[in-house]
């Protein structure tokens, strides 16, 4: 029978004074304190090495861990963790082997447990995601196959200048191909900023962004002027449908990352922003392991395009059975003597006429099916327009 729930440490310490006073046997006490005789012998020998304090219960948690991580070990993640903040433990982790690889690192699972122990997790908020968009990106099986470019959302600096960073990604290897902070979305810089990206890397596949200045318009076909220069490129701009940035996830994922490591806090000027973005950028490629790359960096998966950047716009022709027509500077071409507008992101290029009836002609930039030419109503339709009326595919 256990010691009586009145007070255990008190019922201890009376057994041990009558103990001591001698008057009563052990065997006696034992039946008056309804305990075994091993159980008096175990806090007789407690009493005596330690006195009243030995009396009190002793944890029962082990006292010796065979896989307990080494504190050196243990600090080598805490440094690793304020060296890089935002990294979670699988990056720590790959980070930590890359550095020592001759040591054994515990696995993501007590890295984790090590960082919460420090005060060093920061959990989020958990918020209700809807479906997730399942298909793929197009054609994305190698490098350069699909390039993202976004507008990051602009901040002030510690000055007050507006910063507009301008991001362009490569989508299967997920290598930032360019960081700038701009002060507007404007065709200007971001086609100088493209086009030294081109010259550096060569030409992309295709390019997915959102549906926002300058990358796109309302004007025919959704196309910009910089979209139509892509398309004088050989590029295909691919445009995520409106509300669906889960569309260019991985570049918006980039962003999230960003924004936590390079304007929480923003630096003080722009070009201060301009070095902060840099060293990101060197970080983010080099450095940083990505889990969707097998825990390797972006540096090590992404190479160059075979495809390079060309001194002139290579010259597209239009087959002998389509009219051509020059787009003039107000975004107008010319049929039969009367203005047609098309749109002013055509500014100065030809485009291509193609017969359908006596009415209506497809209206093709390069190869890109534009609309339809109602040739009695002097106008183009959008193709969702003429789709109706004609039952285009």
């Amino acid at each position: 029978m256990p010691w009586k729930d009145t007070c255990v440490l008190d019922q201890r310490m009376r057994f041990m004074m009558d103990y001591e006073i001698g008057n009563e046997s052990l065997a006696a006490l034992c039946r008056m304190y309804g305990i075994s005789r091993p159980t008096a012998y175990k806090w007789l020998a407690r009493y005596a090495a330690g006195g009243v304090a030995a009396l009190a219960d002793r944890s029962r948690a082990r006292r010796h861990h065979p896989n307990a991580v080494a504190p050196p070990i243990e600090q080598a993640v805490v440094a690793a963790r304020r060296r890089y903040p935002r990294w979670g433990p699988k990056k720590l982790r790959q980070r930590l082997e890359d550095d020592h690889p001759d040591q054994d690192w515990p696995a993501p699972s007590t890295i984790g447990e090590i960082l919460n122990r420090h005060g060093l997790t920061v959990r989020r908020k958990r918020r209700r995601r809807t479906e997730p968009y399942t298909q793929p990106f197009t054609g994305c099986n190698g490098p350069n196959t699909v390039w993202c470019g976004d507008h990051k959302g602009w901040f002030r600096t510690g000055d007050g200048s507006r910063c507009v960073p301008l991001t362009i990604s490569d989508a299967y290897s997920r290598y930032l191909l360019r960081c700038q902070a701009t002060t507007d979305t404007g065709y200007e810089s971001a086609r100088g900023l493209f086009e030294a990206a081109f010259r550096e890397y060569g030409l992309p596949r295709a390019i997915r962004t959102d549906n926002g200045s300058p990358f796109a318009s309302r004007g025919i076909g959704g196309l910009s002027r910089l979209s139509v220069w892509w398309i004088k490129l050989g590029i295909v701009p691919e445009r995520i449908d409106p509300g669906h940035p889960e569309q260019n996830g991985r570049h918006e994922r980039m962003h999230l990352t960003l924004k936590q490591e390079t304007a929480m806090p923003p630096a003080r000027t722009l070009r201060a922003q301009q070095r902060v973005f840099d060293r990101f950028r060197q970080e983010y490629n080099n450095q940083r392991p990505h889990e969707a790359l097998g825990q390797t960096c972006p540096g090590s998966v992404y190479a160059a395009s075979p495809r390079p950047y060309p001194e002139r716009e290579p010259e597209v022709g239009y087959g002998s059975g389509l009219a051509v027509r020059i787009v003039q500077a107000r975004g107008e071409f010319y049929w039969k003597h009367q203005r047609v507008f098309l749109g002013e992101a055509f500014c100065r290029e030809s485009v291509g006429l193609e017969p359908v009836d006596d009415r209506y002609r497809k209206v093709y930039f390069r190869t890109v099916l534009l609309g339809v030419f109602d040739s009695y109503e002097l106008r183009v339709l959008k193709l969702g327009e003429a789709r109706r009326r004609l039952e285009l595919p």
